[in-house]
């Protein structure tokens, strides 16, 4: 299949303050992630939360589980270029 185009973009600041509310939502902290990850400091979920890293695929697996939410509901695509895709 061959795509003409642009190709989805994910927007990392955005998704970063998607993870945050829907952190908030589920009425965690950020050491209750910490734990949760078994992370040994709190960094990488700031990273996450700040748009500097985006999670591995296995940990929005695990976000998407502790949020009960689809994974597509935690990342946020760039709109001007999903726009252009689906026109």
């Amino acid at each position: 299949m061959k795509m003409s185009g642009n190709m989805p973009v994910i927007d990392m600041i955005r998704t970063g303050q998607n993870i945050r509310k829907l952190r908030e939502r589920a009425g965690l902290s950020v050491k209750d992630l910490q734990d949760i990850f078994g992370f040994a400091t709190p960094q990488a979920i700031y990273k996450w939360q700040h748009g500097a890293a985006m999670p591995t695929i296995d940990n929005l697996v695990v976000l998407a589980a502790v949020f009960e939410v689809q994974m597509e509901e935690i990342l946020v695509l760039d709109v001007e270029i999903r726009g252009r895709i689906s026109a």
